[in-house]
């Protein structure tokens, strides 16, 4: 793009590894140069709407903070525009709210049998229901981008997003507003950003084409969740600017003519390597599924490719990336399982599990596992820092209520050696007795949602008919069951700390060496199939309708998600494959013409 123009229009096509960000970043300083000065003078800025809050603090670090250049999550931007029309929410809600009812009184008719699903109907038409019911009684509305929204007066995750495209769409005072802010906005990632959103800003586009300009930068090719809009490429007016970005910079030579090759099927694009790459290393491992240790599998593959990268980090579990398909793999080889699964059955949760936000999660994992770490190292220091950070016991008003402050400091020694004896007497200490202990002792501050759970108190009931409560209140419940130790490892893989990665959340990343484990049998879901991928499998009808009926399939779904994990790789890759026909999927993956013949191995354990 040049450094002395701002093309007013563009969609930015950019594969994996071709410095999109830096792109993204120049396009911005070339922007402030020419009319940083005027923008400033408006009190105007310029919106860049990001996939992930990382993302956001990364492209503001680079752009020195410069308050003309707004950067946030596709969320944080939306509540930004609507927040404060609480007319205009309040019935936007209730059209919503009755037509949600409308459908759910319509299944439940028609429903003929009790069944967890006709449960979860009930209670959700109940929920609605009350909602809709007291909506003349809020007077304003709240939304956090990375809360939990359960208030009486909260908006959720997706409300939010469907009301700013509506608003946009159907408002003119709010396209005043948006375009008034900010004449230009930048989406990165906009093959994933919500269709609904996209379309919004694109009609904006060509209503105000003198006064608004929309920036797209993205790959249809890296388009990985279903709410994105699938035919973004071909909605681009033919008048706009569309500058390409064929070089990768990440990949080694082998890695890219194999994502050249993986990519070929669905539009034929093809990358570049930089005149610098190395060559690299690629290997396809194919291991039966049937295997007893599919870490010790994973492990040999760790030892075969040392041996054929010459490289010793492989062996260290810390230096490579291994990807999966879904958190429960995740889950299983690490440890943390049975603290994982009873809170991801509640649809509530699942975000907020997947990114380590769930506050009383964050509870333990933030308060009481650096405590008792602390306490263990004999780390004085750390123990009295994150006391006085979180507890109750060290507050002033504590100190107020004691006649002396070594008593109030001994009441809080004697609480903090109690949490670390108990967490440290066997690993079968449920999150449940570390809750108990910390209330009783006043701690740490319990969370509001584990307030009906302490032990003891008035709200908890052991009498009740459990096929009546929602799912959160028995997930909860299932969770404060589990041990208390799987804690450190969620917080490690929630944080980005253990080696894993799931294949939908490293877009983006890079990873010297990577590790793609592709298994059916854990995916969990209808929705990507390595197996139909490779030819093992065969299409379901679902597929070949959809397929004759110009639709996406799971064939495609997998095929694009296999290129994301693939491109992560800036040295050597390691694809290992799951499958419960060894023999066939050698057959099919050669027929592929994807990897040479000695590239191909089976594992046997």
């Amino acid at each position: 793009m040049p450094q002395s123009r701002f093309s007013q229009e563009l969609f930015s096509f950019a594969g994996a590894g071709s410095r999109k960000t830096r792109s993204l970043v120049d396009a911005l300083l070339a922007f402030r140069n020419a009319h940083g000065d005027r923008f400033r003078l408006r009190g105007q800025n310029i919106s860049v709407i990001t996939y992930t809050n990382a993302a956001c603090d990364e492209i503001l670090r680079r752009l020195d903070y410069d308050p003309i250049i707004r950067v946030s999550t596709i969320h944080s931007f939306v509540w930004e525009l609507i927040k404060g029309f609480n007319a205009d929410i309040r019935e936007w809600l209730r059209e919503s709210l009755a037509a949600d009812i409308l459908e759910l009184n319509r299944l439940i008719e028609k429903s003929k049998s009790v069944t967890k699903t006709s449960l979860e109907r009930e209670r959700s038409l109940k929920s609605k229901t009350t909602r809709l019911a007291g909506l003349d009684y809020i007077k304003s509305f709240t939304y956090s981008p990375t809360g939990d929204n359960r208030t009486r007066d909260s908006l959720n995750h997706s409300e939010v997003i469907q009301m700013g495209a509506a608003f946009l769409n159907q408002k003119s005072l709010m396209q005043k507003l948006a375009i008034c802010a900010s004449p230009f906005i930048l989406v990165d990632e906009s093959q994933d950003t919500n269709r609904e959103l996209i379309e919004a800003l694109l009609s904006l586009q060509r209503k105000q084409a003198t006064k608004f300009g929309l920036g797209l930068f993205g790959d249809m090719m890296q388009r990985i969740y279903a709410d994105g809009k699938s035919d973004l490429d071909q909605d681009i007016p033919a008048d706009w600017s569309t500058p390409e970005k064929t070089i990768n910079f990440r990949c080694p030579k082998r890695v890219i003519r194999l994502i050249n090759q993986i990519r070929q099927a669905s539009d034929g694009w093809q990358q570049v390597a930089h005149e610098n790459a190395p060559e690299g290393h690629t290997r396809f491992f194919i291991v039966p599924s049937y295997v007893s240790n599919k870490e010790l599998a994973e492990k040999a593959v760790q030892e075969r490719m040392v041996e054929i990268t010459g490289d010793l980090e492989w062996n260290d579990v810390a230096k490579y990336k291994a990807l999966i398909l879904e958190h429960h793999m995740a889950a299983r080889r690490l440890g943390f399982l049975d603290t994982y699964e009873p809170l991801a059955k509640v649809n509530d949760f699942s975000t907020g599990l997947r990114e380590g936000t769930i506050e009383f999660l964050r509870f333990y994992s933030d308060q009481i596992l650096p405590l008792v770490d602390a306490q263990h190292r004999g780390d004085a220091f750390a123990t009295a820092r994150i006391v006085r950070k979180f507890s109750p016991l060290m507050s002033l008003d504590a100190f107020r209520q004691t006649p002396h402050q070594q008593d109030q400091l001994a009441i809080a020694k004697a609480a903090v050696e109690e949490l670390a004896e108990l967490c440290a007497t066997s690993d079968s200490v449920t999150f449940q007795q570390a809750l108990d202990l910390v209330a009783r002792s006043n701690l740490f501050r319990i969370p509001e949602k584990l307030f009906p759970y302490v032990t003891g108190d008035q709200n908890t009931k052991t009498d009740v008919d459990e096929d009546a409560l929602g799912d959160r209140v028995l997930g909860i419940r299932e969770f404060l069951k589990t041990p208390f130790s799987q804690i450190r490892a969620y917080a490690g893989y929630v944080y980005g700390l253990s080696r894993f990665g799931t294949h939908q959340g490293v877009k983006g990343l890079e990873f010297p060496r990577v590790m793609v484990l592709m298994d059916d049998s854990e995916a969990r879901g209808f929705m990507f199939s390595y197996d139909k991928l490779f030819g093992v499998k065969e299409h379901t009808k679902t597929d070949i309708e959809n397929r004759k009926a110009g639709k996406e399939t799971s064939v495609d779904r997998t095929r694009r998600l296999l290129y994301v994990t693939c491109s992560r790789s800036e040295s050597s890759l390691a694809l290992v494959a799951y499958t419960s026909n060894p023999v066939g999927l050698k057959s099919t993956v050669t027929k592929l013409n994807w990897f040479e013949d000695s590239e191909v191995e089976q594992v046997d354990v």
